[in-house]
């Protein structure tokens, strides 16, 4: 069984209240969401594995049981090609649990007009084999989202 953490610390709003229907409608995948705070701060790996996916606005990590973890900072956040956003890490790097992936600031993603609040999701999972999803409540950036047998 994985053990998927936030990455973020803030509020956890559930894949349903993501305003952006592809991530809403699980179609990327099952998982939650997280509204986080407003104030410059670090994405960290929500598991240990690989960096299999880098860009500045989202990430994905697979662990040694072969989930991919999607972590995609804010909506719509491509259209700002990758300004306010600082890679930490590089595809094909090993990260551990915690470990800081990216830089930025959810705030000015907000000023330019985007969404901050990010989707983090199963890859290639169903629904029923993630528990303990957390839809609601405050969460910090380590704290467990869900589990994924």
């Amino acid at each position: 069984m994985t053990i998927v953490t936030s990455p973020l610390t803030g509020r956890a709003v559930g894949l349903a209240n993501v305003p952006d229907p592809v991530f809403a409608g699980a179609m990327v995948g099952p998982g939650t969401a997280i509204d986080p705070v407003r104030e410059p701060t670090e994405a960290v790996a929500p598991v240990d594995g690989v960096v299999v996916s880098m860009h500045p606005h989202a990430f994905v990590v697979v662990d040694a049981d072969g989930h991919g973890v999607l972590t995609h900072l804010g909506i719509d956040t491509v259209q700002l090609n990758g300004e306010g956003f600082e890679l930490l890490v590089n595809k094909g790097d090993t990260v551990t649990r915690g470990q800081a992936v990216i830089r930025w600031d959810p705030a000015a993603v907000e000023a330019a007009g985007k969404s901050p609040i990010s989707p983090i999701v199963a890859l290639e999972a169903n629904a029923d084999a993630l528990g303990g999803v957390a839809e609601s409540g405050e969460v910090q950036a380590g704290g467990e989202l869900f589990s994924w047998n």
